[in-house]
């Protein structure tokens, strides 16, 4: 497989996402710097491979999240490193808050090795981002341009993987307080959801909230920590907690009540285990989403899901509806057929349970 390791430019960011970004002070102007701090080859950071594709460093660790990201399909593998004698403080089950010196890299795979993105918490607590190209041989990935790459591969799904720009990793990941996405005490629960589209099973030595708790790697109340993993409430529907949590995963990183887009009142990222914001936020609520000339529809049309912005977008892949809005260039069809039935069977026992209280007014 031959990368093409250059590009005349990176791919768009949601406008609005931009906009916020660059009124919380996250403008491009920082990217150089931030460029030029990280090193010219993966192995540079603190990584390292065998033939086998195991990793040769001591103290990286591999997680596997629950609800994975979508990516066209891509196979991915993960790492965290943390300083030795730090740890992780989460006093705000929701929002983790990592020490200086933290790393995380990520791989995509399509068939081979393709690209390892890398993040690293600087002595100045800003995040560094960088995303790396693997050669031909394997031996070591080098680290792509600043505007990113795109078209570098084939994915399965007959479509070509973009890697991103810094300023497309920052969009997505300075949109939540944590700046880490897919480490979390949800995301790291070892009771894993049956149901999670393009579930990925526990890799052995995997580091999941149990073992980042026994060995004192995540500070904070135990008890609040444990109750942030469960899946959702026992009496959630099976079919919507796992619908919540694939949104919470690839929508809950922006839309949550912390970030720069906290203002649109969309809260699909779960909190304590809790299905009440993302179905507070969405059922019988319109959208700021227009197009067309079209009025403002309704984020969620229990027994309508082609009347509901939220799963149109999602099952869109036309720049200007498609959400998310980086990453990705094929629709989720396991996830989007979930979606679809949770929306047309489930939701309408919200609507029942609501009709019930009020007495039918």
């Amino acid at each position: 497989m031959k990368l093409l390791t250059t590009a005349p430019t990176g791919r768009p960011i949601c406008a609005l996402l931009a906009s916020a970004l660059l009124a919380a002070g996250c403008s491009e102007q920082r990217s150089p710097s931030q460029i030029a701090a990280a090193p010219q080859w993966l192995s540079a950071t603190g990584f390292a491979l065998d033939a086998a594709g195991e990793v040769l460093i001591p103290g990286v660790r591999s997680f596997t999240p629950q609800y994975p990201l979508w990516t066209d399909g891509a196979t991915k593998r993960r790492w965290i490193h943390l300083p030795e004698g730090a740890a992780i403080d989460a006093a705000d089950p929701e929002v983790w808050s990592f020490p200086v010196g933290t790393k995380l890299w990520k791989e995509f795979s399509f068939g081979e090795r393709v690209e390892t993105r890398f993040m690293e918490r600087l002595a100045s607590g800003e995040w560094l981002y960088a995303s790396y190209l693997w050669s031909n041989d394997a031996v070591d990935a080098q680290l792509a341009p600043k505007v990113g790459a795109r078209g570098v591969c084939e994915t399965a799904l007959g479509t070509r993987h973009d890697v991103p720009s810094v300023l497309d990793c920052r969009a997505c990941h300075e949109a939540h307080p944590s700046r880490v996405l897919g480490f979390s005490a949800l995301q790291l629960a070892e009771a894993r959801d049956p149901l999670a589209p393009n579930a990925e099973p526990l890799r052995p030595g995997d580091l999941t909230l149990n073992a980042l708790l026994e060995r004192g790697l995540v500070r904070g109340d135990h008890a609040a920590l444990l109750d942030a993993s469960a899946p959702l409430s026992v009496a959630t529907p099976p079919r919507e907690r796992a619908a919540l949590g694939n949104l919470h995963a690839n929508c809950g990183g922006c839309h949550n009540a912390w970030g720069p887009l906290a203002s649109l009142g969309l809260e699909l990222g779960l909190r304590r285990g809790e299905a009440q914001p993302a179905l507070r936020s969405t059922l019988g609520v319109r959208s700021h989403f227009t197009q067309g000339g079209a009025g403002h529809a309704l984020r969620l049309v229990p027994g309508a899901p082609l009347a509901s912005v939220l799963y149109q977008r999602i099952g869109s892949r036309f720049p200007a509806t498609q959400m998310p809005p980086l990453g990705t260039h094929a629709v989720d069809t396991e996830a989007i057929a979930l979606v679809r039935e949770w929306i047309d069977a489930d939701l309408a026992l919200h609507v029942a349970a609501a009709n019930t209280n009020t007495g039918g007014r």
